[in-house]
């Protein structure tokens, strides 16, 4: 099937065995200038990428300077706070970054949700749909083991000229003139569902956000919800991602809520910046 078939795959890379990322399709039409969200049908999935094998070999990262592990909020920096399972410990996630991608996590439970976390951000961001920040990104994430094959496929995908014209942008990844380009993950939670030290699968539930905002949009804001699961190892020194796979949900009651408009969307992309998320 084409790149632009719902639940398939992107030029091979689906089948037995192979991770499926799934883009929500914004809904024909334009839903701006105060229209009410319309009821949640069945969304229109995109099916982006993946497969995912096996492990070893060392990455680098750059430190990050500034900041005081003590600034971090909680008990202390060293001990986790007894609170719900859903609330941060207060235990600094990161000691350093790579290009904008926090790395540096603990080897334990929590510092491989952290990564797991973070990691979903990066790789459901706007910045995938240019080269240059996609193999920063991809090169940050991924296992030295897998990340060549990981980025020879996030590169066939987002180069497909009939899968960047049906979420609505250019054949250069860039948005219409006019229209700002918003893909954002939003984690909800995460949980580990398998550790050891050197190996760990997390899932990580979240929102996310797609689409084109501003005057006369075809391919609207919206949201779907999905749980990506994790396979991570620890190379040289911090986690990184072998493998991911990708289902539906849980997904909430959308309330009965006025949609924005074109220009409250366009502002909110560019005023609300996103966060570092630790466990």
């Amino acid at each position: 099937m084409s790149p632009g078939d719902e639940h398939d795959s992107f030029g091979g890379v689906g089948g037995s065995g192979q991770t499926r990322t799934r883009l929500p399709e914004g809904n024909s039409g334009d839903v701006y200038g105060g229209a009410r969200r319309p009821v949640r049908s069945s969304r229109s999935l995109i099916t982006v990428v993946g497969v995912v094998v096996v492990l070893v070999a060392a990455i680098a990262f750059a430190n990050r300077g500034g900041g005081d592990p003590a600034d971090a909020a909680g008990p202390s920096a060293d001990t986790p706070a007894k609170t719900a399972p859903t609330a941060a410990t207060g235990i600094r996630p990161v000691t350093g970054k790579n290009g904008q991608i926090p790395t540096g996590y603990a080897q334990d439970e929590q510092g491989a949700q952290s990564a797991a976390t973070n990691y979903a951000v990066a790789l459901g961001s706007a910045e995938m749909f240019s080269a240059a920040t996609r193999s920063e990104i991809v090169h940050a994430v991924y296992a030295p083991s897998v990340v060549a094959a990981r980025q020879d496929d996030f590169d066939k995908v987002y180069a497909d000229k009939g899968f960047l014209s049906r979420v609505g942008l250019q054949e250069d990844g860039t948005a219409p003139q006019g229209l700002t380009f918003i893909s954002r993950t939003i984690p909800v939670g995460s949980k580990v569902e398998n550790y050891t030290d050197d190996k760990a699968t997390v899932s990580v539930w979240y929102s996310s956000l797609f689409g084109l905002a501003g005057e006369g949009s075809k391919k609207p804001v919206t949201e779907a919800w999905y749980t990506n699961s994790y396979e991570l190892q620890w190379v040289d020194g911090d986690w990184k991602v072998t493998g991911l796979s990708q289902k539906d949900g849980p997904v909430p009651v959308a309330r009965d809520q006025r949609a924005s408009t074109a220009q409250e969307m366009r502002d909110a992309v560019g005023q609300f910046g996103g966060f570092t998320y630790a466990r």
